[in-house]
């Protein structure tokens, strides 16, 4: 057994006290090498957005007064004096009883102060004939109303996605000025453990907490560095290649091999390979009891139960907020939503517990959070129909059926289409 198991608290505040993180620094990048990665500094717009009045409608550039009065049985004409086309400046200019022809995009000529639409005005040998009167401003984008010079755009910590991209290739930008990614070593753990691909021996199962822990670093920007699968009696196999995963990344997650068996070697290898070696081993918490951490040559190691769903949920609630803060981003917690419980749910006790659950939405849009597999963690598809989980406390005996409760997710449902 494990001589003292930390509250979840205790073991959060030793990792901070061992290791207090700070962002990797910075580096600028092309803008399209930048998608999803973490912004460095506050962007702020180096010109006008748009950088002149523009029409937004086929029509006619005109003085708005003008055209006040005008109806279907009595027009007001007006006498045309040119084209403006998009994408080239305007000489042109308008003065009262005046209009010209302008496409959507295109600069107002001079004076113009509004665009009348093509389908309310009749053209008849050089002169405009308007059947419905404009106001001022109408049918016209106005210079820096979208956005001003000098106007903070984007702030420091925002990831970069499609929009966030446009918006800064809208400003002229080329390039942005981003944190560096976390480069996380990935050892999977295990004499039982076979690669994705190769025959499966009877008594052997395929590698998943590569492929889960390298898709969870992805997906918040990191950069996974797999290692691959060594077997837990080779120990000299073992340690070097813990040596090299620590002097190659940022940060090591190894898998299996955490527990109290005999072939769970991977804290008495660590303990000799620097100070202060193990900090943590054994958490308060289910699943993921047997965690280890360690400090080793200035670096932090993780030892995550070989379990699918219990290195999954060990990794969200102590790898992920430490990545995150590496690479700069303000906001680490996991992304939460509020759902009505379907089932009581149970706690371990005297431990924080964390229940799988599987968010639904109803018809008249209440969400609701189903447990998975109650009490059989172990299972694989508790992995896949997961969508995140509900903590229990310690003080806690269960959650009744009904109840209101913090769904901590893996995944944005939205975009994986669970909920509208």
């Amino acid at each position: 057994m494990f001589r003292k198991l930390l509250s979840f608290e205790e073991a959060k505040s030793r990792i901070n006290e061992a290791c207090p993180l700070k962002s990797l620094g910075a580096e600028e990048l092309p803008l399209l090498e930048a998608v999803g990665r973490i912004l460095a500094q506050d962007v702020a717009s180096p010109i006008d957005v748009p950088s002149f009045n523009r029409s937004t409608v086929d029509g006619y550039a005109v003085i708005a007064e003008g055209s006040f009065g005008a109806g279907e049985d009595n027009p007001v004409v007006f006498k045309l004096v040119g084209k403006v086309d998009v994408g080239a400046p305007s000489n042109l200019a308008v003065e009262e009883g005046a209009a010209a022809e302008i496409v959507t995009g295109a600069p107002l000529p001079a004076n113009a102060d509004a665009v009348v639409m093509l389908e309310y005005t009749r053209e008849k040998q050089g002169m405009l004939f308007i059947y419905r009167p404009v106001s001022i401003g109408e049918n016209v984008m106005l210079r820096a109303s979208d956005v001003a010079k000098d106007e903070t755009v984007l702030k420091r910590g925002a990831t970069l996605h499609s929009s966030q991209l446009g918006l800064m290739a809208a400003l002229g930008f080329s390039t942005v000025k981003v944190f560096k990614t976390v480069r996380v070593a990935i050892i999977s753990t295990g004499a039982e453990i076979v690669e994705p691909g190769r025959p499966l021996p009877a008594g052997k199962i395929y590698d998943i907490n590569t492929y889960t822990l390298a898709s969870a670093i992805a997906e918040i920007g990191g950069q996974p560095v797999i290692f691959g699968i060594v077997e837990d009696d080779d120990d000299k196999l073992l340690r070097s290649t813990l040596e090299r995963a620590i002097a190659d990344a940022h940060i090591v997650v190894t898998s299996g091999s955490v527990s109290v068996g005999p072939k769970d070697v991977v804290p008495q290898i660590l303990n000799k390979l620097g100070n202060p070696g193990i900090i943590i081993h054994g958490v308060a918490v289910k699943p993921g009891k047997p965690v280890a951490v360690a400090m080793v040559r200035g670096k932090l190691v993780f030892s995550l139960p070989g379990n699918p769903t219990s290195s999954l949920v060990i990794f969200h609630l102590f790898v992920r907020p430490i990545l995150l803060k590496m690479m700069g981003k303000q906001e680490y917690q996991s992304p939460v939503l509020r759902a009505v419980t379907s089932k009581r749910l149970i706690s371990a006790r005297g431990r924080r517990t964390f229940v799988p659950v599987a968010v639904d939405e109803e018809r008249n849009g209440q969400l609701i959070a189903s447990p998975i597999l109650p009490g059989q963690s172990g299972a694989i598809t508790t992995l896949s129909k997961a969508d995140g989980y509900v903590e229990v406390r310690e003080t806690q005996q269960f959650i009744e059926k009904g109840k209101e409760v913090e769904v901590f997710l893996f995944r944005n449902l939205r975009e994986a289409n669970v909920i509208s």
